[in-house]
C-alpha cells in the first residue's frame, strides 16, 4: 500500500483522475467479494450452495458498519504504541470534511476509505471456505464482528497505519499478502482446529457441486484483482501502479500453468479446479509482491507459489485439519510465499529502493523484515482466532447439529435450496403414465 498522511485540502489540489481511478477500483474490489461467493460456492455440496454465498455476501453488511464506526479510525488513524490507530474524528465519518485529501495523491480521504473498506470486507469472507458445512450463520456473523475488531483493523494498522511497527519497520506488502492472505488463512486454521471437522470427512466424497460456477467465481477475482492491487497505488501515475497491473496479469499465469503441470504429472489430469485455484494462488502470491519485482521476477512468484500451493492443499489428510475449500493450502501457503520471494526477487526499482538477494548487494536485510512480518501476523491471528471461536464455541455454539449437517446446512439455516428439481420429476412422471398404459394396451 502507498505510504499517505493526511493533508488539509488548501495545500494540495484534488485529482480528479486519481479519484476516479479510485472510485472505479474500489468497485472492482467491492465485485470480488460476491466472486468469491461464487468461487466457494461452486466449490461446495450442493446442500450447502447458500449457506457458502450468504457467509462470503454477509461480510457486506457487518463490515461495512464496523468500518464506518471505527474502523477506518484503527487502522488509519493517528498511531499509538506502533499497534493501533485512532482519530475521535473519524468516529461515524461525523469529523470528516468532503474536501479532506489523502497524501500526495490528491484524492478525497472519503475516496481513500471506501477502497479500505472492501479490503477489511473480503478478508473475513475468505475465512468462510475452509468452514463450510457446518457453522452456524448467527455464529459466524458474531465471529467476523469480533474478527475483523481485534484483528484485521489492528493488523491493517501494523502493516499500512503510517506509525505501524510493521510499516516502520519496512516491511513491504503492497496490497495484502500479510493484512489479507496470510492474516485470513492463519485465521481459518485457527478456527478449524477448534470446531473440528465435518462429518464424513476423509470418507465421503466432497466434490464441488458446480465447476462453472467456481471459473465464473475465479474469472470476477482475477478481475476484480486489478483493482485490488493497481488500485493500491491509490492512483499514482508514476509507473509503479502500471507495473503492479502487468505483474498481477503475468504471476496468475505463470501460477495457474504451474498448477496444472504439477496435477497432471501428480494426478494425471488438467483440472478446471486445478485451474481455478492455480490463478487464484498466483493473485495471492503477487498481491504483496508486484510493486516490487520485475515481471520477470513475476512469472518466478507465480510459478513458485502455483506449484508449492497445489503441493500444500493435500496436507490436510495428512495432518488431518479439514481446511473445507483449501483457505490455508491457498491463502495461507500463497501470502507466505509471495511475501518471502520479496526477500528475494526485490529489484529495488519499484515502489521502493530495497532489493532481494539475488538483487543490488546480495543482501538478506529485507528478507528478514519480510519474515517479521509474516511471522508475526500469522502467529496473532492464529492464536487470536482459535480463542475467539473457542469462546463462540463454549457459549452460543459455532456449529450446527450432525443432522442438520447431514441434511443439509442450507434449509437448516436459511430455510432455502440452490435448486429446485421439483419440477423436472414431476414432468418426468408425468410422461411416463402414457407409456406405460399404451404397453399395457399392446400386450392384451
Amino acid at each position: 500500500m502507498a505510504p499517505a498522511i493526511m493533508m488539509a485540502a488548501d495545500k494540495v489540489e484534488l485529482s480528479p483522475a486519481n479519484t476516479g481511478f479510485m472510485l472505479i477500483c474500489s468497485a472492482l474490489v467491492m465485485l470480488m467479494t460476491p466472486g468469491l461467493a461464487f468461487f466457494y460456492g461452486g466449490m461446495v455440496r450442493v446442500k450447502s450452495t447458500l449457506n457458502m454465498l450468504m457467509m462470503s455476501f454477509i461480510s457486506l453488511g457487518i463490515v461495512t458498519i464496523l468500518w464506518v464506526l471505527y474502523g477506518f479510525s484503527m487502522a488509519f488513524g493517528t498511531d499509538s504504541g506502533h499497534i493501533i490507530g485512532w482519530n475521535s474524528d473519524w468516529l461515524g465519518l461525523s469529523g470528516v470534511d468532503k474536501g479532506e485529501l489523502w497524501g500526495t495523491y490528491n484524492i478525497p480521504l472519503l475516496a481513500f476509505m471506501v477502497f479500505q473498506l472492501m479490503f477489511a470486507i473480503i478478508t473475513p469472507a475468505l475465512i468462510s471456505g475452509a468452514l463450510a458445512d457446518r457453522v452456524k450463520f448467527s455464529a459466524w456473523a458474531l465471529f467476523i464482528a469480533l474478527w475483523a475488531t481485534v484483528v484485521y483493523f489492528p493488523v491493517a494498522h501494523w502493516v499500512w497505519g503510517e506509525g505501524g511497527w510493521a510499516f516502520d519497520l519496512g516491511v513491504i506488502d503492497f496490497a495484502g499478502g500479510t493484512a489479507v492472505h496470510i492474516n485470513a488463512g492463519a485465521a481459518a486454521l485457527g478456527v478449524i482446529l477448534v470446531i473440528g471437522k465435518r462429518v464424513g470427512f476423509k470418507k465421503d466424497p466432497m466434490r464441488p457441486h458446480s465447476l462453472p460456477l467456481v471459473m465464473l467465481g475465479a474469472g470476477l477475482l482475477w478481475f476484480g484483482w486489478f483493482g485490488f492491487n493497481a488500485g493500491s497505488w491509490l492512483g499514482n501515475d508514476d509507473g509503479v501502479g502500471s507495473l503492479m497491473f502487468v505483474n498481477t496479469q503475468v504471476a496468475t499465469a505463470a501460477a495457474m500453468l504451474a498448477w496444472l503441470i504439477y496435477e497432471k504429472i501428480r494426478h494425471g489430469a488438467f483440472t478446471t479446479l486445478g485451474a481455478a485455484s492455480g490463478a487464484v494462488a498466483g493473485l495471492v502470491a503477487i498481491t504483496p509482491s508486484g510493486g516490487a519485482v520485475t515481471p520477470m521476477g513475476a512469472i518466478a512468484v507465480g510459478a513458485i507459489a502455483g506449484l508449492l500451493c497445489a503441493m500444500a492443499v493435500g496436507l490436510k489428510y495428512k495432518f488431518g485439519y479439514d481446511d473445507s475449500l483449501d483457505v490455508v493450502g491457498v491463502h495461507l501457503v500463497g501470502g507466505v510465499v509471495g511475501s518471502l520471494l520479496i526477500g528475494f526477487f526485490a529489484s529495488g526499482k519499484g515502489q521502493s529502493t530495497a532489493t532481494g538477494v539475488f538483487y543490488g548487494n546480495h543482501s538478506f536485510d529485507q528478507l528478514w523484515k519480510q519474515c517479521a512480518g509474516v511471522f508475526a501476523v500469522l502467529a496473532y491471528s492464529l492464536i487470536v482466532s482459535a480463542i475467539l471461536a473457542f469462546i463462540l464455541d463454549k457459549t452460543i455454539g459455532m456449529r450446527v447439529s450432525e443432522d442438520d449437517e447431514v441434511a443439509g446446512i442450507d434449509q437448516a439455516e436459511h430455510a432455502e435450496t440452490a435448486y429446485d428439481f421439483s419440477g423436472a420429476g414431476g414432468g418426468a412422471a408425468r410422461t411416463a403414465a402414457p407409456v406405460a398404459d399404451t404397453a399395457k394396451k399392446v400386450d392384451a
